[in-house]
């Protein structure tokens, strides 16, 4: 099969010589100059992986992330100036799968394109289908929704992805570290102390009484029940 990656960056020069790079590697390639022709090119080209530059006329990376749809085996790596923490960790909070901070070297670009898609394909796809009904909470994968009483709830990327593998794994014990891995996938700036941020957020968002339906194990980490306790 083959892969396609869209780049999306402002600067002429860096978007062809990273297309150049990908097509060599032969990777089908399509480019984008703004925010807005990346939304547009992403619903028509329907690529594999993102590789996204955050700072852009008309509409930024991250508000690229935001408005991106049927994000289901879509990576993103994002291309940022800025090596602060609190940027990287805003882009992987938006969805984005990995960053690389400006200059990069090409070759390590493509390398961590290359391991994302891996990562992409290996999950099987009995999971990419796995679905949750308890009580009135339906959590349906395929289309990354939620909802509550007919409800929608509104979760970013990251809060749905970790939800998803507690839900669709009820009783079984996580660790904080293998959160960050099967949810984050990479050395996440943010530490673990992300996964209890994140997981502080589902529970509110879910309200009572489905925020019961994630419990903490003390000194291990998280895990959900298979229905509403009694």
């Amino acid at each position: 099969m083959e892969h396609k990656i869209l780049v999306v960056d402002d600067e002429q020069s860096i978007a062809s010589a990273i297309a150049y790079a990908f097509r060599r590697e032969g990777f089908v390639v399509e480019t984008a100059s703004d925010g807005e022709e990346a939304l547009a090119k992403a619903a028509s080209f329907r690529p594999h992986v993102i590789v996204l530059d955050v700072m852009m006329p008309k509409m930024n990376g991250y508000d690229v992330c935001r408005k991106l749809e049927n994000r289901s085996g879509l990576g993103i790596i994002l291309l940022t100036v800025k090596n602060d923490i609190v940027d990287k960790v805003l882009g992987l909070e938006l969805g984005a799968d990995d960053y690389m901070t400006k200059p990069f070297d090409l070759r390590e670009l493509l390398a961590r394109a290359k391991a994302l898609l891996r990562r992409l394909e290996s999950k099987p796809a009995e999971e990419k289908e796995q679905s949750a009904e308890i009580g009135e909470l339906r959590l349906h994968v395929p289309s990354r929704t939620i909802t509550v009483g007919g409800a929608p709830v509104e979760l970013t990327p990251k809060e749905f992805d970790l939800l998803a593998l507690l839900l669709t794994h009820p009783e079984r014990v996580y660790t904080r570290d293998e959160l960050l891995d099967l949810v984050w996938s990479i050395d996440y700036a943010g530490g673990t102390r992300t996964v209890d941020i994140h997981v502080q957020r589902l529970r509110k968002k879910l309200g009572e009484p489905y925020q019961e339906l994630v419990q903490t194990v003390y000194g291990v980490g998280y895990k959900a029940l298979r229905g509403l306790p009694t």
